[in-house]
């Protein structure tokens, strides 16, 4: 990969990982909820977790959704459907402890597994992969685009998590915590976006 393919890399990272998506909207509620030190976890489940589907992809299973499209409409479905639960849970909330309906924030393995059914990380994983591996360097463009997308999307979705805890102080009182629980959801919902345009 050159230089100037590898600037192109980190610009597209970069852009796809600071932009609103679902992992940065539960990041910010996790923020406002949890405080910073407690999403860490949730914070290296996405990196990572994004990196090893990255890979997972480039080996083998796009193509595998590739001869067998059935696949890939189904954990469509279910992403929609899992992330619609997510903005329900939000966006009906009333107190900053019931914003996940959960006493704790998102675990690592939990972040890294609900890496596959992000509809906004499938698409820009999928962009990256045609874009910047080259069939004559597969695995080592592979490699690098896994890597690179782990370290600059974790400085990046940690923006989010500490605007979540900056939120927190101005989120005391009950009307102004029900407004951002109903944009949260909101935005969630947007973020289905691909998934909506793929079908109509």
């Amino acid at each position: 990969m050159t230089i100037a393919t590898l600037m192109a890399l980190v610009t597209f990272c970069f852009a796809t990982s600071i932009t609103p998506g679902p992992n940065n909207t539960l990041l910010l509620a996790s923020g406002v909820s949890f405080g910073f030190v407690r999403t860490v976890p949730h914070l290296f489940g996405v990196a990572l977790g994004f990196a090893a589907m990255l890979l997972a992809i480039g080996v083998g299973l796009g193509s595998l959704f590739r001869m067998h499209p059935t696949l890939y409409t189904v954990l469509q479905a279910c992403a929609t459907g899992y992330i619609l639960w997510l903005a329900w849970c939000i966006g009906s909330s009333r107190t900053l402890g019931e914003i996940h309906k959960r006493p704790r924030p998102m675990s690592f393995l939990e972040a890294a597994s609900f890496q596959w059914v992000n509809p906004k990380g499938w698409a820009s994983g999928l962009g990256a992969l045609t874009t910047y591996v080259a069939p004559n360097a597969f695995l080592e463009d592979l490699l690098i685009v896994a890597g690179v997308f782990a370290a600059v999307m974790l400085p990046c979705i940690a923006i989010w998590a500490a605007f979540g805890v900056v939120l927190r102080r101005f989120l005391s009182r009950r009307s102004i915590l029900r407004g951002f629980n109903i944009v949260m959801a909101l935005l969630l919902v947007v973020s289905l976006y691909p998934i909506w345009t793929s079908y109509f």
